[in-house]
C-alpha cells in the first residue's frame, strides 16, 4: 500500500468509509492518505469502534464529505520530524485530547487541557487541515484529527499513546474515548472515595465506565438512571447497586428517589446523556456539599439551577475526556486491565468486519450494544 523509502514516506491509497450524505449509510471509497508532517504519525488502523459522538456528527448537515471515527488502535507506519517518541511498528492508541507533556496545563494536575496542541473537532490540531483526500483530490473533513474509519490515517504525536504489546487491540480500542471519559471522571474529576454514594444519569459506555471507576474506588452505593430496563443486568456487572427507570416511577422526580436511597443526596452525580433536563436533575440529586460532573453535551439548552444551593457547597463541573491526561492515565488503565483489576471485556458486545460498518450504526441507534469493534482486516 505504501512504505518508507530513502526519500521518506509516500502517499498511501487505501479504503475508507466516507460520510457523503448526513444520516445515510457510509460509502466505501478509495482515498489517499498523505505522509505525516512534522510532529505527526501515520498509522495502519487495526480496529476501530463507534462512539455516540460519531453518530452525532454523522447526523449533522455540516459534516458531509467526511471520515468519522476516533476510537481506535493501530500500528505506526511512518513518523514525521519531531515525532520520535514512537517508532515504526509500535502499537498506539490515538486520543482526541492532546497531551504534549511540556506546557503548563500538561505539567499541572489541575486539568488536561493542553495549551501547546489544542484539540479541534475538525482537522489536524496544529493547522486545522486534513491529511486525507478522495480519488478526485478533494479534501475529506477530518474528525478530531483522527478519522479512524480509514485503513490508514495520520495523527498528531501529542495525541498518540504507546500501548503495551500484550494489550489486545479490541480491549484498548474503546479506551480511546468513551471508557476513558468515564474512568477519568470518576478518578480525576470527582476523585470518588471509598464509602461514598454515586448517581449516574445514562448507562451507555461512558456511564458504565463511571460506575466501573466508582466501583474500583470503593463507592458504597452506585445508582444508575436509565430508560432501558436491559441496563439493570448490565449495570450490575460494573457495580450498580440500585437502578431507577424514570418511566416506572410515576410523577415522582428522580432526585427524590436518589435522596431516599442516599440520605439527602449523592456525594457525586454524573450526567452522561447530554440533555439539560437531566443535567438539572443530576444537580438536584446531589447533596449539600456534593459534586455534579457534566459529561454530556447539549448545544442548545442551558442549566437552570437554584443558586441558593450553591451557598451550601454544591458544585457543578464539566470536563473533556473526563479529565484524563492521556499519556499518564492510559498506561495506568492498561496496566490495571492486564492485572485483572479493571473490567474492559464487558464493554464489548459486538465485533464485525470493516465492510459491515453501517451495521454498527444500526446496533448503537437501537440501543443493542455498548461498544461494537470494527476490524479492518476481517
Amino acid at each position: 500500500m505504501g512504505s518508507c523509502h530513502e526519500t521518506g514516506p509516500k502517499l498511501i491509497r487505501c479504503k475508507a468509509a466516507v460520510c457523503r450524505v448526513p444520516g445515510e449509510p457510509l460509502v466505501f471509497e478509495e482515498v489517499v492518505v498523505a505522509p505525516p508532517k512534522a510532529f505527526e504519525v501515520r498509522i495502519k488502523v487495526i480496529c476501530t469502534s463507534l462512539c455516540h459522538t460519531d453518530v452525532s456528527y454523522w447526523r449533522s448537515k455540516e459534516f458531509a464529505s467526511s471520515i468519522l471515527g476516533h476510537e481506535t488502535v493501530g500500528i505506526v507506519e511512518s513518523v514525521g520530524e519531531g515525532a520520535e517518541e514512537v517508532a515504526v511498528g509500535d502499537k498506539v492508541v490515538p486520543m482526541f485530547q492532546p497531551n504534549c507533556r511540556k506546557c503548563g496545563p500538561c505539567r499541572s494536575e489541575k486539568n488536561n487541557l493542553c495549551d501547546a496542541v489544542q484539540a479541534r473537532s475538525f482537522g489536524m490540531p496544529r493547522d486545522g487541515t486534513s491529511r486525507i483526500t478522495d480519488a478526485a483530490g478533494a479534501s475529506l473533513t477530518n474528525l478530531f484529527g483522527i478519522s479512524s474509519f480509514s485503513e490508514y490515517t495520520v495523527v498528531d504525536v501529542a495525541s498518540i499513546v504507546k500501548v503495551d504489546p500484550k494489550m489486545p487491540p479490541d480491549r484498548v480500542c474503546p479506551l480511546s474515548c468513551g471508557i476513558s471519559t468515564g474512568l477519568g471522571a470518576a478518578w480525576r474529576v470527582a476523585d470518588v472515595e471509598a464509602g461514598s454514594s454515586v448517581v449516574i444519569f445514562g448507562l451507555g459506555a461512558v456511564g458504565l465506565a463511571v460506575a466501573e471507576g466508582a466501583r474500583l474506588r470503593g463507592a458504597a452505593k452506585i445508582i444508575g438512571v436509565d430508560l432501558n430496563p436491559n441496563k439493570i443486568l448490565i449495570g450490575k456487572k460494573f457495580g450498580i447497586t440500585d437502578f431507577i427507570n424514570p418511566k416506572e416511577i410515576g410523577e415522582k422526580p428522580v432526585n427524590e428517589i436518589v435522596k431516599e436511597l442516599t440520605n439527602c443526596g449523592a456525594d457525586y452525580s454524573f450526567e452522561c446523556i447530554g440533555l439539560t433536563s437531566t443535567m438539572n436533575e443530576a444537580f438536584r440529586s446531589s447533596k449539600n456539599g456534593g459534586k455534579t460532573i457534566i459529561l454530556g453535551l447539549d448545544v442548545q439548552g442551558s442549566l437552570c439551577i437554584n443558586t441558593q444551593e450553591l451557598l451550601f457547597g454544591k458544585t457543578i463541573v464539566g470536563s473533556i475526556l473526563g479529565g484524563t491526561k492521556v499519556k499518564v492515565d492510559i498506561p495506568i488503565f492498561i496496566k490495571k486491565y492486564l492485572d485483572k483489576e479493571l473490567q474492559l471485556d464487558e464493554f464489548i458486545t459486538h465485533q464485525i468486519g470493516f465492510d459491515e460498518i453501517n451495521k454498527a450504526f444500526d446496533l448503537l441507534n437501537a440501543g443493542e450494544c455498548i461498544r461494537c469493534i470494527i476490524w479492518m482486516d476481517k
